[in-house]
């Protein structure tokens, strides 16, 4: 029976699976062996910015406090989703009970939504050391840096409280529900209400609007003042040096953006949740993973402060 009431103070409560990405045994064991590397080496390679960041004196500046602060999102971001997920993978799923799938969500869109705006953050750093460096340290003290991050995750956390309690306040009819994901995210969950979604997907559009659309919009507005800078630089070494020191920010806005904005800014007649856990996985796993090898690959002052660090704890391993 159809009922208009949530189930939040209901005995019945119903409780949610994830859809299994396959029942051969063989292939159970190969993805979970690869999620479970994919999972460690995000960790690691997160853990190791924020160590070199926040141990390494030369690393003591606003874009790399932003880029320490961005690791630990990835963290907090994966840490999220990835072990539950592991645990489903095999054929004997584990239910998520109605409290534990809101949890699940409310940190997942919170930890996501932080990435996006400390993104953002991080192109108007760029922004103001290359456009206006003779005021940089005057702009970029640490106080607004720190405000800056608290203001990204308040505002995150805001969004996120209010999108999770919105989606939950649906009526979920059925006991056993699967979910055609290997997370509770907001769309597959409103689908398997049984009620009018129409609001509920109109809320959606409406902050991934805010969330990815209007930062996006930011960044780009401030690459390109940084575009036009450079250009007019003299110097072949000048622009090349200031354009080293985005095009790590700049790939990874590209990767993360994208990737989201396929899932939640397409009209939904034109997509599939069979698609939408496709890409899902590319920035569960992709950014997270992508973004320490991008800063460390492609950032001369992170590669020097590692291999210092790594060549100091050899040293005492070896005294």
């Amino acid at each position: 029976m159809v009922s208009g009431k949530p189930f939040f103070n209901r005995s019945d409560a119903p409780e949610f699976v994830f859809r299994v990405f396959t029942n051969v045994p063989e292939f159970q064991a190969l993805l979970f062996l690869l999620f479970l590397l994919l999972y460690l080496m995000i960790v690691c390679g997160n853990a190791a910015i924020i160590w070199v960041v926040c141990t390494h004196s030369s690393l003591s500046t606003p874009m790399y406090f932003f880029l320490g602060s961005l690791s630990f999102v990835e963290i907090c971001y994966t840490t999220d989703v990835v072990p539950l997920m592991l645990s489903n993978i095999f054929g004997a799923r584990k239910p998520i009970s109605l409290a534990g799938c809101g949890v699940q969500m409310f940190f997942f869109s919170a930890f996501g939504c932080t990435d996006c705006f400390l993104l953002t953050v991080m192109a108007y750093d760029r922004y103001v050391a290359i456009c206006h460096p003779l005021h940089y340290g005057l702009i970029m003290t640490q106080k607004l840096c720190v405000q800056m991050v608290l203001g990204s995750l308040g505002l995150a956390l805001l969004l996120s409280l209010q999108l999770t309690a919105f989606t939950f306040t649906l009526p979920f009819c059925r006991h056993h529900l699967e979910i055609n994901h290997f997370l509770c995210d907001v769309a597959p969950l409103m689908r398997l209400a049984c009620a009018d979604i129409r609001v509920n997907q109109a809320v959606l559009y409406v902050v991934s609007i805010l969330v990815l659309t209007l930062p996006f919009l930011l960044i780009f507005i401030s690459y390109v003042f940084i575009a036009d800078t450079i250009l007019r630089m003299r110097s072949a070494e000048g622009r090349q040096k200031a354009f080293s020191t985005c095009s790590s920010h700049l790939t990874v806005v590209l990767l993360q953006y994208g990737c989201c904005s396929l899932v939640y800014l397409r009209p939904r007649s034109s997509t599939s949740d069979d698609e939408d856990r496709q890409i899902a996985l590319v920035y569960t796993f992709g950014t997270p993973l992508l973004n320490p090898l991008i800063y460390t690959l492609r950032n001369k002052d992170v590669k020097d402060a590692l291999r210092n660090c790594i060549f100091h704890a050899a040293a005492l391993d070896s005294s």
